[in-house]
């Protein structure tokens, strides 16, 4: 094959979307017959993305499905080097923009896109955005490519291209809740990663390939080189139509988040998005529960508000006849589903009233015993890769040997929490979603009624306030002049995340440890003694604690983070590491 040409050789051709349009359009031009082309039909609502070599058969076929017969216009998109495998690139590419763009419904099904290598494709990409650009200008999409990819809809999107592991992961998932349903298996399915790994991606991407299955259509949507084809044969059908899924969020910030994109997802619903309480107290039976963050899931202790210890309690005794303090909301889950998909990382634990360390490592144990435990390695959000985040993980253990390079990944140690400021304002401006975040080494004093203008945070003179919201707060639009808490950040991404270490982490010089300070710890949750279970935290556990929550926050940056040490003993410890 010849190079692709240097300078854009793109054309685009629209028509109505009716046998009359396509009839006519027949035999104009020889590439309508027969040649590689990518395709969208859509209405003011909704869009279908397609990619085919016929395309005036191809549109008599989707003319047919019943499904689309709203639909009114037909923009094809044609180039003079075009083939299937670019084609198929570019199919993939455009479904994501529009499902992030959120100006239209995407009515794709999901068999699995298929994210190949082909000759030139770095070529292909770059002229790609001669496509988008002419999108935006037509207002078929009404937003830039940057902004799309900094969006949540993009970043959750169900469409995502899946790496090796996820595909592994949700083929070995789907076919152990196959088995499930056939009666063979029905223990719990784990899905395990660190940070950055797609874990809720996965788990998007689950339960949209499930209601796709669901939907019981067999019709050419699913192409045969897609990579869960198989997934669309009768057997699968039958084994999963009907089922009831549900999709359990412990973090509430993430519960909004999630809940937009799918509602704005053809086949998902904002409803399928749940609390455990939300679970615990349903008149309903679940076939399958999906549950992110496991580890976050609860235990019997002190809740947040009077109401969530009364439906504790009232849930308990609904569902086993008493309120022992050893029930937990996985219990619930497990009451309330035939099948769990549980997905979790036992370091992202970050109070004491999540569940236990020893219930979550005997889950691991079951699933490996049962041939249902899958792992995802493979770092897709920092682009430092998980050498970054073995590094984090060396520097809070005491065991780093010195400073890293991560290539393009900045890593960064201020002296200056202001000039940290100043530069992550810059990249917000230059890229977007980069944000200030912190552990939780200073009162919450803003959100107490007549306080509201006084500042939580000062160092070295700079104040600072707290999150106004814990909903969505990465995406709201006076982020950029707050810090976030680990309780609106965990699950998010960050292009830059500056974070603030406070002095609830200190070092000790003589036994050269980091130390956990109680009394510069603020969150009442996550130093909270267990009454209803007699159990009375030491420092040493509410530390590790504390540094998981550090983990996190040093984990959020895709492109990179900054780090300011408020303690002057643990700043040089970590100079040692931090370029």
């Amino acid at each position: 094959m010849d190079e692709a040409p240097s300078t854009p050789n793109f054309r685009f051709e629209d028509f109505a979307f009716q046998p009359r349009a396509v009839s006519s359009w027949a035999g104009v031009d020889a590439k309508h017959e027969n040649w590689p082309v990518v395709y969208a039909i859509y209405n003011n609502r909704y869009i279908y993305v397609g990619e085919t070599t016929k395309a005036v058969a191809r549109m008599k076929q989707h003319l047919a499905d019943s499904g689309k017969k709203d639909l009114k216009q037909v923009r094809i998109i044609l180039d003079e080097t075009f083939n299937k495998s670019a084609c198929l690139h570019l199919e993939n590419e455009l479904i994501g923009l529009f499902q992030g763009d959120g100006r239209f419904l995407v009515k794709n099904g999901n068999g699995g896109r298929v994210d190949s290598d082909y000759f030139d494709r770095d070529k292909y990409a770059d002229r790609f955005a001669d496509v988008y650009d002419q999108l935006l200008a037509d207002g078929l999409l009404t937003r830039s490519v940057p902004e799309i990819v900094n969006s949540e809809l993009f970043k959750f999107s169900p469409f995502k291209t899946l790496n090796p592991d996820q595909a592994a992961a949700v083929e070995g998932v789907i076919e152990t809740l196959f088995e499930g349903r056939q009666g063979v298996n029905s223990s719990p399915i784990v899905l395990q990663g660190d940070p950055g790994t797609g874990k809720t991606i996965v788990a998007v991407y689950l339960v949209k390939l499930l209601t796709d299955i669901t939907a019981g259509n067999i019709d050419d949507e699913i192409d045969s080189d897609a990579l869960f084809s198989d997934f669309f044969q009768r057997e699968y059908l039958d084994a999963f139509k009907d089922i009831k899924i549900g999709v359990v969020i412990p973090q509430q910030a993430l519960r909004k988040t999630l809940g937009n994109v799918f509602s704005k997802t053809p086949g998902l619903s904002r409803s399928m998005i749940l609390s455990p309480f939300e679970v615990g107290k349903s008149p309903a039976n679940f076939d399958v529960l999906i549950v992110d963050e496991v580890h976050r899931l609860g235990q019997r202790s002190n809740q947040p508000a009077a109401s969530q210890n009364r439906d504790f309690k009232l849930i308990n005794e609904r569902l086993f006849g008493d309120d022992s303090p050893e029930h937990t909301q996985l219990d619930w889950i497990r009451a309330k589903s035939r099948h769990q998909v549980l997905l979790l990382d036992v370091a992202q634990s970050v109070k004491p009233g999540d569940l236990p360390l020893h219930i979550t490592n005997s889950i691991i144990d079951s699933a490996r015993r049962n041939n249902s435990m899958f792992r995802l390695h493979s770092q897709m959000r920092v682009r430092g890769g998980s050498d970054y985040i073995a590094h984090i993980d060396a520097i809070l253990k005491g065991q780093a040997t010195g400073k890293r390079d991560f290539g393009d990944y900045e890593f960064r140690l201020f002296d200056d929490v202001s000039k940290m400021r100043t530069e992550i304002v810059r990249q917000n401006d230059s890229v977007g979603l980069s944000r200030l975040i912190a552990g939780y080494a200073w009162k919450w004093v803003s959100r107490l009624r007549g306080k509201s203008h006084v500042p939580d945070i000062v160092i070295d003179g700079v104040e600072m306030f707290w999150n106004r919201t814990q909903k969505d707060w990465v995406n709201t639009p006076n982020s950029i002049n707050e810090v976030g808490s680990i309780h609106t950040i965990q699950g998010y991404d960050l292009n830059y995340a500056g974070v603030i270490i406070g002095k609830d982490l200190q070092f000790d010089p003589v036994s050269k440890t980091i130390e956990f300070s109680r009394e510069n710890y603020f969150d009442k949750k996550g130093r909270e003694n267990n009454r209803k279970r007699a159990i009375i935290y030491s420092d040493a556990e509410i530390a590790e604690f504390v540094k998981n929550i550090y983990r996190v926050l040093l984990t959020r940056g895709i492109r990179g983070t900054y780090i300011y040490v408020c303690d002057p003993e643990l700043r040089e410890y970590f100079r040692k590491f931090v370029p």
